[in-house]
């Protein structure tokens, strides 16, 4: 009887093991991160490197995309 349970939960369990290995790995497959943060350095603001270095990447590689968006918009506007 338990080799039956066994048998009938080994696969269940190793395919919430994949599932949980592919959540895991899904953000380390992602090599844009680093070409972005590159690129975020090379052309940020000494304000926006200011906030990545005290809050974190998001919300100044955000706030870098909104600029860079708006800039295109309006052709004229210089930093």
């Amino acid at each position: 009887m338990s080799l039956l349970l066994v048998a009938l939960l080994l696969p269940l369990l190793l395919l919430a093991l994949m599932l949980t290995m592919e959540h895991v790995e899904r953000p380390l497959r992602r090599a844009s991160v680093s070409e972005q943060l590159e690129t975020f350095l090379d052309t940020a603001r000494p304000e926006e490197v200011e906030a990545f270095i005290s809050e974190g990447f998001a919300q100044p590689l955000d706030d870098y995309w909104k600029r860079r968006r708006l800039a295109r918009l309006l052709p004229g506007r210089t930093r």
